[in-house]
């Protein structure tokens, strides 16, 4: 089947993408990022990707595509609170009027559950956006789910930070709200069963696993799963503002999603029937089974896909990929080079180990309080971890950093950062082969912000001198204990 994937680099995207390239499908994958699309070699067979903007015009020339079925995975929720709708409407009216002139048989869309009568901003604009599509003529499925629970995903990460961190909570009110939440693998279900399904099209569906609970039920069945003793006080005198700023600080979430979240917590996402699951023949997973699969693979690292994957970076409407030149004018930095005295194979495995669990090598507390101030600050901080604690690829999140390039034949890894920082500032380090020997490149780049820039890097001089030094240092020589290896299995489950 002829595929035409866009939000491929996305939580959602990327799963389905991996799970229709194993099928054997056709995949043309719309990116703003083409270079995101390294991947391990299984996903790559078959994969065609056109550097598209939905933001702007798509080319006329792309409408001689020959396409059987598009998925529309685009949203904007983590990028903005007050214009995020704007955004989605434009990209959503800008690939109707592209798929208006291509012989595409279906647009299978995922929203948002609707049925209330009020609708928070985020579930308002799906709505929009499913109107918006309809408009093209190409008959449109639509799926609206609530909570999706795998590893990675932004509900599940909220969830899990809140049961591992705190023994106790006082909540707001939006705790009683009900849902019902999805197992990542029965969304994929259904967007394979809805595929050329003629009963499917001009339909709008609601998706939902087996039971119906409360957000309150769903934190304490997590941690029950984990053998934690947590206790839920609900109080009707926290704002939704105060909600926001608490989830911002204990989770691992931006403030812009946590804004979002919450306002949609407050509205029930229950579904109205289950006319789709009954017309696939599918058995969902509860919810205990959907947290367990999830936990697994995060065991194993094995998650091939966080909700951290969408980039939401905007400086000066450009896009992250273009700050893959590191720049020389005009800037400071720490260079430094090491010998590689043994296997240099075991020296860039632990570079491609760095921050998450393992961390950063040398003076670890002091990339926690610069995390921590981060967040103070409105920023990413260090709470993200990476998705994998072997593999990283091009578009990760890592720690307070972006992954920019992650190749291993090359031996170099490229980072960005994504910290609150007068300027904008890149770590590299790579190994570079020569007679005699192998030697380990780490430069660390800051381009300064007006004379607020200078006097930040000049005031963390001292400060960035031990850990430079120190950081390479114990790359070449430090041993990391247990060293997990990378597993292979199906992308679309848990």
């Amino acid at each position: 089947m002829k595929v035409l994937l866009t939000g491929c680099t996305g939580y959602i995207g990327k799963r389905l993408m991996f799970l229709l390239a194993e099928r054997g499908d056709d995949l043309t994958c719309f990116v703003r990022n083409p270079d995101r699309l390294v991947y391990p070699k299984r996903a790559l067979n078959g994969i065609i990707s056109f550097k598209v903007d939905l933001l702007k015009k798509v080319p006329d020339s792309l409408q001689t595509l020959n396409i059987d079925v598009a998925f529309y995975l685009v949203h904007s929720m983590t990028s903005s609170i007050g214009s995020f709708d704007e955004e989605e409407a434009e990209s959503a009216r800008n690939f109707a009027n592209f798929i208006r002139g291509t012989n595409c048989k279906q647009i299978i869309y995922l929203s948002g559950i609707s049925n209330s009568d009020k609708l928070s901003k985020h579930l308002s604009s799906r709505k929009n956006v499913e109107s918006i599509l309809e408009s093209s003529g190409v008959p449109v499925t639509v799926l609206r789910a609530g909570i999706i629970v795998g590893s990675g995903s932004a509900s599940f990460e909220i969830i899990r930070d809140l049961m591992e961190k705190m023994p106790i909570m006082v909540t707001p009110l939006w705790v009683k709200t009900l849902c019902q939440p999805v197992a990542i693998r029965d969304v994929m279900k259904y967007f394979t069963g809805c595929m050329l399904n003629e009963k499917t099209y001009r339909q709008v569906f609601d998706i939902g696993g087996p039971e119906i609970l409360s957000y309150k039920e769903m934190l304490l069945q997590y941690a029950g799963i984990r053998g934690l003793k947590r206790r839920i006080w609900t109080v009707n005198f926290i704002s939704p503002r105060i909600s926001s700023y608490w989830l911002y600080f204990v989770t691992s979430t931006s403030y812009y999603l946590a804004v979002n979240l919450v306002n949609s917590m407050k509205i029930e996402v229950v579904c109205k029937d289950n006319r789709l699951q009954e017309m696939l023949g599918i058995q969902t997973v509860a919810y205990k089974d959907a947290v367990k699969q999830a936990l697994e693979r995060i065991n194993l690292g094995t998650v091939e896909s966080r909700w951290t994957d969408a980039l939401t970076l905007k400086k000066n409407n450009q896009q992250l990929f273009d700050y893959m030149d590191v720049p020389t004018y005009g800037t400071m930095g720490d260079k430094r080079i090491f010998k590689i005295e043994k296997n240099p194979e075991e020296v860039l495995n632990r570079v491609f180990s760095i921050g998450g669990n393992v961390g950063w090598y040398y003076m670890d507390w002091t990339w926690q309080i610069r995390g921590k101030i981060d967040r103070l600050v409105g920023g990413v901080g260090l709470r993200r971890g990476r998705r994998s604690p072997t593999e990283l690829n091009p578009g990760d999140a890592l720690d307070f950093w972006r992954v920019l390039v992650a190749d291993r034949r090359q031996m170099r890894l490229l980072l960005f950062a994504e910290m609150k920082v007068p300027g904008e500032a890149w770590l590299e380090l790579k190994i570079i082969k020569k007679e005699d020997g192998y030697y380990l490149h780490q430069q660390a780049t800051f381009m300064p912000m007006g004379l607020s820039g200078r006097l930040y890097w000049y005031l963390l001089l001292p400060i960035h001198i031990f850990i430079f030094k120190g950081m390479g240092k114990n790359i070449i020589h430090k041993k990391l204990k247990n060293q997990p290896q990378f597993l292979t299995k199906n992308p679309a489950n848990g």
